[in-house]
């Protein structure tokens, strides 16, 4: 067995919190009062000077995230960060949504690394390793299968090369017989060749060391032809008297070989060593295709391009061809082990020389082709080691080995079906195709995950999983913003039809009606949904140059009277601040919070949440026209 070693990184990160200063004074005032467009003129100013400070970067750019104006607050977060490393965890998060609200995943990934190194704990850096919202850019990250724990996980064991033959009989090679002897290499007893059933339901049975093929030294993993007759597996040389002597240690040094059994009733027989096992180098992790002509293998012998490689050979009966390398698509300087041939002919393979998350990442190559070899991505490759990958095309589902949870234990993965969902967006009154139309499609915990513009057709595509159910956020200029749901399904391709209503904007003798400006709750910023309503305003004001507005915000009576009133003015005025940021003259807006006093339905403290729905809004009062 290679010992592999995982070192744990401790990153101890201290937080600071800036405070405002004597400089800072008036920006921070009106900061703190929600005049962000004024915020903006103050810190602006002080950013420019020589005495500027990340803490006056990351204010200018929280005063323009508070007004969704994500460009401006990408490039401010960017020098509140550079060469600092007392930045305060938050300030990365809000640069990162910043950036992703730009469509600029990769550089909001590397945020978000920061982030989760600052604040591992916290629930948003966990949903961030767990489920990223954005498609990685690494050589071809998208999610290729789901991952699932099995039962095949011994604390502190080590347990790796699942093989499930077509009768569901699973084999792993583990440490977990903590009555042998220790191999003082690894500090951890040596391996076994283990079998359990795999029930119906996934389950496994107790699974029982397969007694006829363990030796005092290690053995396993296996691979087993398609006809359940003939195994391969690797052995210690130590149990065959093949080893050398350390001349320094006086110790024995065995390396490991590849051998052939036979099924004979329920029993293995017949051991074989196979003819280019050496005391020199290893020969292990055998794989074996589903003609029975090919063995697959990892090995350091003389002729690899690094530390270990992935090689092949030719099976004909008990006849072998000469070991032949693979060549630099998989291997590299560094490490490549654990390599499994598929029915159809897709390797995969662990490497620690290809570029991935960390640790011993799993690739995969169809050889049919001439492509290079593929990172498979998360869920099934994590930061830790992630390795020992096979598949059962039967039953449909693979096994790997992680030490995501601080040992070697056994997972399963399947495959995820990938399918096409064309969406075509028209015009609800008239029938005809919207063109650059934005079309964003969101997972089911509302993260972005792609955003693309309509073709001259007005279509887009995406690829999504099979079984899954997206929403999609269309907008397009003069109409009415829609969200949809793309209902799961689990055909290859989907086409979902998109009505957009033509955009009217309400303008009476006394007010401009616009739909109800939405706040995240107990949150006073402008959303994404918020600013394109505010837009319509600013374009009624820019067409009629004399008209003045006053915001009355509302709130529902939920809420205590004082809490209800803070809320809502702080609501009014970041509605004033925003309409300002966008060119209108601060004397033609103004605005004021009225918390519950002025309820559109007065319903008092027994509201429906209908009623709750309909007084929690926002008025435009026509002062002059």
């Amino acid at each position: 067995m290679e010992k592999r070693i995982t070192i744990f990184c401790l990153l101890i990160a201290v937080t600071f919190s800036f405070a405002q200063d004597k400089n800072t004074t008036k920006a921070d005032n009106f900061f703190d009062s929600y005049q962000y467009v004024s915020a903006i003129d103050e810190y602006s100013k002080l950013a420019e000077s020589k005495n500027a400070t990340s803490y006056i970067y990351s204010r200018l750019a929280d005063s323009y995230y508070n007004i969704f104006n994500p460009e401006a607050a990408a490039k401010w977060y960017e020098k509140a960060v550079q060469g600092n490393s007392k930045v305060d965890a938050e300030v990365y998060y809000r640069y990162a949504q910043s950036l992703k609200s730009l469509s600029k995943y990769k550089e909001a990934n590397v945020q978000m690394e920061a982030f989760s190194k600052l604040k591992p704990s916290d629930s948003r850096a966990k949903e961030y390793k767990l489920n990223p919202n954005y498609i990685p850019s690494l050589t071809n990250l998208t999610k290729m299968f789901d991952v699932f724990e099995t039962s095949i996980q011994y604390k502190n064991q080590s347990s790796f090369g699942a093989f499930l033959t077509n009768e569901n009989e699973l084999y792993f090679a583990s440490t977990k017989n903590t009555s042998k002897r220790t191999d003082k290499w690894t500090d951890q007893p040596y391996l076994d060749i283990y079998k359990a059933t795999r029930n119906a339901n996934g389950t496994f049975s107790e699974a029982e060391a397969v007694s006829e093929l363990n030796t005092p030294y290690h053995d396993g993993p296996v691979t087993i032809s398609n006809d359940g007759k003939t195994m391969f597996f690797a052995r210690d040389g130590l149990s065959e008297g093949n080893y050398q002597m350390n001349k320094t240690s006086n110790m024995k040094v065995g390396e490991q070989g590849l051998y052939r059994a036979t099924k004979s009733g329920d029993k293995w027989t017949n051991v074989q060593a196979l003819p280019f096992n050496s005391k020199l180098y290893s020969v292990t992790n055998p794989s074996l295709s589903a003609d029975g002509t090919t063995l697959y293998f990892a090995s350091n012998m003389p002729g690899g391009i690094g530390e270990s490689d992935i090689w092949k050979c030719s099976v004909s009966g008990t006849s072998y061809g000469k070991p032949e390398n693979l060549g630099d698509k998989i291997n590299t300087a560094g490490k490549e082990n654990f390599p499994f041939i598929t029915d159809d002919n897709m390797l995969y393979f662990a490497s620690m020389g290809k570029q991935g998350f960390g640790g011993l990442d799993v690739f995969r190559i169809d050889l049919n082709t001439n492509e290079e070899a593929q990172n498979v991505g998360k869920p099934l490759n994590s930061e830790k080691d992630d390795f020992s990958f096979s598949f059962n095309k039967k039953e449909n589902v693979g096994f790997f080995s992680s030490n995501r949870n601080g040992f070697d234990a056994v997972y399963s993965a399947k495959p995820i079906c990938k399918s096409t969902a064309t969406i075509v967006v028209t015009n609800k009154k008239t029938g005809e195709i919207i063109s650059n139309a934005t079309v964003v499609i969101l997972d089911n915990l509302g993260n972005n995950i792609e955003s693309q513009k309509t073709n001259s057709k007005g279509i887009v595509s995406y690829n999504v999983e099979c079984g899954t159910a997206y929403s999609l956020q269309i907008a397009a200029d003069n109409y009415e913003s829609a969200t949809v749901t793309l209902e799961k399904s689990n055909e290859k391709e989907t086409t979902t039809k998109v009505q957009l209503v033509p955009e009217e904007v309400i303008i009476t003798e006394k007010e401009v009606i616009l739909k109800s400006i939405y706040f995240d709750f107990d949150k006073s910023n402008i959303t994404a949904q918020g600013a394109k309503e505010l837009d319509k305003l600013v374009n009624v004001m820019n067409k009629n140059p004399e008209m003045v507005i006053y915001v009355k915000s509302h709130t529902d009576s939920k809420g205590k009277d004082d809490y209800n009133m803070n809320l809502s003015e702080q609501r009014a005025q970041a509605t004033v601040q925003y309409v300002m940021s966008r060119g209108i003259a601060k004397d033609r807006i103004s605005g004021k919070g009225f918390g519950a006093s002025e309820p559109k339905i007065d319903c008092g403290k027994n509201c429906s949440d209908e009623e709750n729905s309909q007084n929690r809004r926002s008025e435009f009062l026509i002062i002059k026209k």
